[in-house]
């Protein structure tokens, strides 16, 4: 697709030594194989698009691709990235799979599941950085503000993902938009006074006065387009005395003032010709003839420099074509437009042909209404969600129906808030409750409004408003109900003791209330009925439920689509049951499954969690990796990070310095947002690290805070062992039986050697004698047959501190050096603190053990382990979110640092390190 070009000739800047200084040093790095990204912001006018030829004609030895926004163009998805790509798609052949089938289903080349917009961003990046291979690759994109939201989001996704590629991306925007943030940025202003005078000379063409001059200079406040423009269609009349330009109106307002005298002053024939033109947006000049020959319309008209008619029809300045568009009256704008939908064609570009279409629409069309209906769903299947919701608001406003008019105005609410656009939805919703609803449209308002809520962040609010939504929806879509039901459930349980109203334990009820659906039951509703059984009845009663979704979710088959709508409750289940591998494999195939398709939205979750899970196993280096992942997956779109596979982690090992302040600020963070889930969740950690350093009484509070939060149910249930641990150290006995109490409902539900194996450790704490031994005893042998090390070590050390306690020095030495030696070999540096004192009591002597860390960062250990397990440099710059010479870059530093020369060496240079990664 093609946009406005600027009227090609040498720029000549006045005076911009700064920003010049700053484009030069930009084409240097690019041209010695660094990567660059840069925002010049400014106002309209300002000089953005004069440093943006500036810089590309100064890129001497590299190659320049220009994008540039347009106005009546924003909602064609993608339509900014085609044109990026357009010459570049002969190399699509070269992309992974899955990147070169998102970004042909995108532009539409093929079908295909909807691309998730972070593949289609990638897959920009790999074409990028093959063209780079060539020649150093300068990126220009003017008029940000106009690109395409979906392209918008992917050319945001790529700035911030260049690594070691010789690529500079350069964004010119009015105001830069959340996709941009966290660029580089040179704030573009107007010209000093001397350089305005020097510019403003230029564009006179006779002698003005003193006066009049310094009235235009400080009025224009150095605006260059305002100084260049302003002049133009002014007699020396106008302006004598600086009569021509009242200062009560905003720049830009007088800016197009000018342009629309200077159209003013054309024949009516050139006008009418310039404001075709500004109404196709694709810039095609022969589909611009032939619509101007059905309006008899002479191809031949003078525009007097306003705009060239060459390949492509090239407008002075976007203001200019935006100006054109405008003074049009609007019977010939639509004539404008119904004569291009006549001849674009219906096979090739049936969306933009049904856009003019509803653009010369004078009323209700119930026919056209139905084409933009197609073409929303079109671009929702490229993953244009802004685009689609353009669509259907334009369908709705010419729909005859009032209650079909209602479903598409709703229906535009839901893409925008998929989109993310949470403000033009809630905009429509007013807009839709202007018509009479029926009882299915007002539910749905209700649930549109509570989606909103909940995707905003306001955990407190958002359980009761999901509930009061499936309510409605129970009598009248019963699908629709079930899957509300769960959303609501999913609030009520991340929002904890933080929801206002309509906790977890009302949200069960509710469901468990209702009359069952008569259809077998689905996947939502199988998840449903498992979740609220075990609020409502225990786990014991919804073991057999809970264990179907385990069976179904680590079973071999289930679609991907299945995996990732509900693999975050299977996983929840899975936990549930205290069952560690199963709750492990449905974790890593969610991972994959978030990988393979592109969910970066769902991803960094799914590390998180799956983080935890192989802290709690142990494998410190693997969760860093894990960790490092989810920051590279939130970097590349701009999300906040999550940190609570580092939270585990520096509570594991016991680094209190580095644990507290994470902690805190955690614990403050969600309270604010409502997130009970995260409070709980930090304080269960700071549980295992003030039990590591054996500081019991703090234990015992940060145990008891996370155990109320969601009682019984994951982070909840995972916070009673250290509760038991904390209170039986703390003589707080009656605490500590009532916690392992309500743990051991859940482990023996299922009867896993996870919970029966912490159960039995829990339990000896409580017991005397020979049962306390033989618990001691049955907790190492059933947690030994699972992969928790961190637990069987701690096992081993409270039946150490036991055996001491009972007198018998030289058992408990041997219970001890092992949980020591495990400790040790883990890096839990407090538990084996905690262990050294204990054998230092025994009467035997121990040195600190734990080890030093290694010397690759944690993303230069990730990208290790891949390569050693025989990714290419595709795959990992896949997985990673960079391209393939970045992780070849990477590589290089690696093997450097490990003193190894190739990929063959990577295994035994790793196997040297304990651990390749530096402590949290």
């Amino acid at each position: 697709m093609s946009r406005d070009r600027r009227l090609r000739r040498k720029t000549r800047l006045v005076d911009r030594q700064d920003e010049r200084e700053v484009l030069a040093e930009f084409l240097k790095a690019v041209r010695g194989g660094e990567s660059r990204a840069l925002v010049l912001r400014g106002d309209p006018g300002v000089g953005k698009t004069a440093l943006l030829e500036y810089l590309g004609e100064q890129a001497t030895g590299c190659r320049v691709m220009r994008v540039a926004g347009v106005q009546s163009e924003v909602e064609l998805a993608f339509a900014g990235v085609h044109q990026l790509c357009l010459p570049m798609l002969d190399r699509l052949d070269r992309l992974p799979a899955p990147q070169r089938d998102a970004l042909q289903v995108a532009f539409g080349l093929a079908e295909g599941p909807v691309p998730e917009r972070f593949l289609v961003g990638l897959a920009v990046l790999s074409l990028l950085s093959e063209a780079a291979e060539e020649q150093p690759l300068i990126c220009v994109v003017d008029d940000q503000h106009w690109i395409d939201r979906a392209s918008a989001l992917s050319l945001g996704f790529v700035a911030r993902r260049l690594g070691a590629d010789p690529v500079g991306i350069v964004f010119g925007t009015r105001s830069p938009r959340d996709e941009l943030a966290g660029l580089p940025e040179l704030h573009v202003t107007g010209l000093p006074e001397a350089d305005a005078r020097i510019l403003l000379e230029s564009a006179l063409h006779g002698p003005l006065d003193e006066q009049v001059r310094d009235q235009i200079v400080a009025e224009t406040r150095g605006n260059p387009l305002a100084l260049l423009e302003l002049p133009r269609g002014l007699t020396q009349t106008q302006l004598a005395g600086g009569f021509g330009l009242p200062g009560v109106v905003s720049l830009s307002a007088r800016i197009e003032d000018s342009f629309r005298r200077q159209l003013e002053a054309l024949p009516p024939e050139s006008r009418r010709l310039l404001q075709l033109a500004a109404a196709e947006p694709s810039g095609d000049t022969s589909l611009v003839w032939r619509a101007a020959d059905r309006l008899g319309i002479a191809i031949q008209a003078e525009t007097a420099g306003l705009a060239e008619f060459g390949a492509q029809v090239s407008f002075r300045h976007p203001m200019l074509r935006s100006a054109a568009y405008l003074s049009a009256p609007e019977h010939d704008r639509r004539a404008a437009h119904l004569a291009l939908a006549e001849v674009t064609d219906r096979t090739i570009d049936p969306d933009r042909r049904a856009w003019h279409l509803s653009q010369a629409a004078t009323g209700p069309d119930e026919e056209l209404a139905d084409d933009l209906e197609q073409s929303a769903m079109r671009a929702q299947a490229r993953g244009g969600l802004s685009a689609a919701a353009a669509f259907l608001q334009r369908a709705a406003a010419l729909t005859v129906d009032p209650s079909r008019r209602a479903d598409r105005m709703l229906a535009a609410a839901q893409t925008h808030v998929q989109a993310g656009e949470f403000g033009t939805a809630l905009e429509l919703l007013a807009m839709a409750r202007v018509d009479p609803l029926d009882e299915l449209q007002s539910a749905r308002i209700d649930l549109l409004y509570a989606e909103i809520d909940f995707a905003s962040g306001l955990g407190g609010e958002a359980p009761a408003l999901l509930l009061k939504a499936a309510r409605r929806l129970e009598p009248l879509d019963a699908d629709l109900a079930s899957d509300t039901y769960l959303t609501a459930w999913l609030a009520a349980l991340l929002a904890g003791r933080s929801a206002t109203s309509a906790d977890l334990a009302e949200v069960s009820a509710a469901v468990q209330a209702r009359t069952p659906p008569a259809h077998p039951l689905g996947l939502p509703e199988i998840l449903l009925s498992a979740l609220t059984l075990l609020v409502t009845r225990g786990p014991a009663t919804a073991a057999p439920v809970l264990r179907e979704v385990v069976e179904r979710f680590t079973a071999t088959g289930i679609p991907a689509k299945d995996d990732l709508q509900w693999g975050w409750f299977a996983q929840a289940t899975a936990s549930a049951l205290l069952d560690y591998t199963p709750w492990r494999t449905i974790l890593e195939r969610q991972v994959h499954v978030c990988r393979e398709v592109g969910a970066l939205d769902r991803l960094p979750v799914m590390l998180g969690a799956l983080g935890t899970a192989t802290v709690w196993s142990g494998d410190f280096a693997a969760a860093e990796l894990l960790d490092a992942e989810a920051d590279a997956v939130c970097e590349a779109t701009g999300s906040p990070a999550a940190p609570y596979t580092a939270l585990a982690l520096v509570c594991m090992r016991g680094d209190e310095a580095n644990a507290v302040p994470l902690i805190e600020t955690v614990i403050s963070e969600a309270t604010a947002g409502g997130q009970g889930i995260a409070v709980a969740y930090a304080n269960w950690t700071a549980a295992i690290l003030y039990n590591g350093l054996g500081r019991y009484g703090e234990a015992l509070a940060a145990a008891t805070a996370s155990s109320e939060d969601a009682p019984g149910l994951y982070v909840s249930l995972w916070a009673l062992p250290e509760l038991v641990e904390a209170a039986a150290h703390s003589g707080e006995t009656g605490i500590a039986r009532d916690a392992l109490s309500r743990f051991a409902a859940a482990s023996r539900a299922v009867g896993a050697d996870f919970g029966l194996g912490l159960e039995a450790r829990c339990r000896a704490l409580l017991s005397e004698g020979e049962l306390a031994e033989d618990l001691f005893a049955e907790a190492i042998e059933r947690l030994a047959r699972t992969p928790l090390r961190p637990e069987l070590a701690r096992a081993h050390l409270l039946y150490g501190e036991w055996l001491r306690g009972q007198d018998r020095r030289a058992d408990a030495r041997t219970q001890v050096r092992t949980a020591h030696e495990l400790f040790a070999d883990l890096g839990m540096a407090a538990f084996a603190e905690r262990a050294r004192r204990e054998l230092l009591a025994t009467g035997e002597r121990v040195r600190h053990t734990v080890e030093a860390a290694g010397a690759l960062t944690a993303k230069e250990a990730l990208i290790a382990r891949l390569a050693r397990e025989g990714r290419t440099n595709s795959e990992i710059g896949t997985q990673l979110f960079i391209s393939a010479r970045t992780v070849e870059w990477h590589l290089r530093n690696i093997f450097s640092k490990l003193g190894i020369a190739s990929r063959r060496e990577l295994g035994a240079a790793l196997a040297e390190q304990k651990r390749a990664l530096p402590s949290a």
